[in-house]
């Protein structure tokens, strides 16, 4: 019966292919080759099947053997990878990550850390959510993540410890078409001009900004809950804004967006905001977060890192 095959049966058949010899897999199992012998012909009773022609010299795998021979690797690999998550989530490695990323952060930085992480802990589940604003914040408040990233020093909590990751540049943008995009091409815009058009600007998620705005020049305003919908609009003509340099370096150098000189935002429109790895006091991380925490850390210049509890 195919229910009483065992994995000592299978490590021994893929034991002999590997080897080469009945003689060789029983040194390589710390066995005698006689119960490697009967452990073979008695998997091969079971299956129906001959895995080795015995005929040679050296025992050689059968066409079906051969076939059977990926799938027995395949169960191998799969129960040792059981065992091995088993022994994480036993050390206390975490089930799930849940990480806030602020949206003004490069995701693919995020992603390379999360991939690093991945190698050393494969099981782990991972969920990210991307807001702005005080979100990842917020998100930290409701125990909805155990790491966020923040940029800026807009929002603070004495229970989260902030660890300063990388500076990120803003840059005030216009689609190449708008009529600001050639009144910047003769002199440095005012903040009367660029409220003379509208601005698109996102919206916070959460209760923190309240009553506040954050670079908001004009009184026409289009308001967004995310960033591509923010950078779309923009380069639809809409209006004009500020996105993260790294988002619209592309757009630039195709010619789809023009950097306004707005002194108002900045020299040349520019300003740059340092980005944060925040997370509970009151929450440890588990050896999967501090993996990840490490990764992202690793991105940033030794002499640029700094932990602050604000």
């Amino acid at each position: 019966m195919l229910d009483a095959l065992t994995l000592d049966q299978i490590r021994t058949f893929v034991a002999i292919a590997d080897s080469g010899s009945f003689r060789a897999a029983a040194q390589k199992l710390s066995r005698v080759q006689s119960g490697v012998s009967v452990a073979i012909a008695n998997l091969e009773a079971q299956l129906g099947v001959q895995l080795f022609d015995r005929s040679g010299h050296r025992p050689r795998l059968t066409p079906q053997g051969q076939i059977l021979l990926g799938a027995a690797r395949d169960i191998i690999v799969r129960v040792d990878m059981f065992r091995a998550n088993a022994r994480d989530f036993a050390a206390g490695v975490e089930i799930e990550l849940s990480v806030a990323v602020d949206t003004l952060y490069p995701m693919e930085s995020v992603g390379r850390a999360i991939a690093q992480m991945r190698q050393d802990f494969p099981a782990v589940a991972v969920r990210v959510q991307v807001e702005p604003l005080g979100g990842p914040l917020e998100a930290l408040r409701r125990k909805r993540c155990l790491l966020a990233i923040m940029v800026g020093e807009d929002f603070r909590d004495p229970r989260i410890r902030f660890e300063a990751l990388a500076p990120i540049a803003q840059i005030a943008v216009v689609a190449s078409a708008h009529p600001l995009a050639a009144a910047e091409k003769h002199r440095t815009i005012g903040a009367e001009i660029l409220s003379d058009h509208l601005q698109i600007v996102l919206s916070d998620p959460s209760t923190l900004s309240e009553g506040r705005d954050f670079g908001v020049l004009s009184s026409q305003t289009c308001r967004v809950n995310t960033q591509d919908a923010k950078h779309h609009l923009i380069l639809g003509g809409v209006g004009w804004g500020r996105l993260p340099l790294w988002l619209v370096e592309r757009d630039l150098i195709e010619g789809r967006l023009v950097r306004l000189n707005a002194a108002a935002l900045g020299r040349r429109g520019e300003a740059a905001s340092q980005a944060y790895l925040a997370h509970r006091l009151d929450e440890a991380l588990g050896p999967a977060s501090r993996r990840l925490a490490e990764n992202l850390m690793g991105t940033t210049p030794t002499d640029n890192r700094q932990a602050l509890t604000l």
